[in-house]
């Protein structure tokens, strides 16, 4: 249960990101765009600490975090890369 409560969260990310991707500063370039860049890097970082937090306070060893890591990370990032595929089109 936690697992999907930590990809909602990614998802709940992912949209605050796009809701703010108009207002943000991208420097020419399509603000969706910016906003995937922007939010791929940081949900690895977010999905390394959920990883870290299971193997020191939930003690679980770091092969059965690891695939763990892999659907928190990648669901979001999926889902991002995704749109920064669909948005990153019109750019070129």
């Amino acid at each position: 249960m936690h697992t999907v409560k930590v990809i909602a969260a990614g998802f709940a990310l992912l949209g605050v990101l796009l809701l703010i991707a108009p207002r943000l500063n991208t420097g020419g370039r399509h603000p969706i765009v910016f906003a995937m860049k922007l939010f791929i890097p940081l949900w690895f970082v977010v999905s390394v600490i959920n990883l870290i937090v299971g193997i020191t306070r939930a003690g679980y060893s770091f092969l059965q975090e690891a695939p763990i890591l892999l659907a928190v990370f990648g669901v979001p990032a999926l889902v991002a890369s995704l749109i920064w595929w669909r948005f990153g089109r019109r750019v070129a």
